[in-house]
């Protein structure tokens, strides 16, 4: 906790000075262009990937990356996809997913996650992204499929499918590698290509 306390103030005698005005305009102005769906992992900062200011990403983290597809009941997932779409606006959507993920990592090697029940059953929302993958224990493959997988879990939300439906909104995927920083997209097929800078 003391990093942690050190660095709110670091940020409140550093960091807010330089761009208060930006925040004084945040205090009454909510409207991010993005909506980023990414890893939960700590190692996966998207306002650092990106070189955001606050308040350009709408930001979803869940282990693994993962959209549950629509279905019954309400979730904080299918919530924050709705309230960016419908209330914020959003105009792009972007899945990303990053190597040695822990969550693509404990499938293709098929962890025991018995210890951790909650973990198996939020990881069944990659059953499709397993079963597409050709190699079993291709983990680099497995987290590209998977983004594959969630974009379609996304379309597969009412609001996303209308905001698709009236090209309102546009549907991105992403891998960030860890060690290089370098981030591809993937295709239709799901093959990864150098982001054009």
């Amino acid at each position: 906790m003391h990093d942690l306390a050190e660095g709110v103030a670091r940020f409140q005698r550093e960091v807010f000075p330089a761009k208060k005005g930006l925040f004084a305009h945040l205090g009454g102005h909510h409207a991010p262009h993005t909506l980023f769906i990414s890893c939960s992992d700590a190692r996966v900062v998207p306002e650092l990937i990106c070189a955001s200011e606050p308040g350009e990403l709408f930001v979803i983290r869940t282990a693994g990356n993962l959209v549950p597809a629509h279905g019954p009941g309400f979730d904080g997932v299918t919530a924050s996809i709705e309230y960016a779409i419908a209330v914020l606006g959003v105009k792009n959507i972007v899945v990303c997913g990053h190597s040695a993920c822990g969550a693509m990592t404990a499938l293709a090697q098929d962890h025991d996650l018995s210890g951790t029940p909650a973990v198996a059953g939020w990881l069944q929302h990659a059953d499709a992204s397993r079963a597409h993958t050709a190699a079993a224990d291709d983990v680099d493959a497995l987290v590209r499929q998977n983004v594959r997988a969630q974009l379609a879990n996304l379309a597969t939300h009412p609001c996303v499918a209308r905001a698709l439906a009236h090209q309102t909104v546009t549907l991105h995927g992403w891998v960030y590698d860890i060690p290089t920083g370098s981030v591809g997209t993937v295709d239709s097929i799901a093959r990864p290509t150098a982001l054009a800078t």
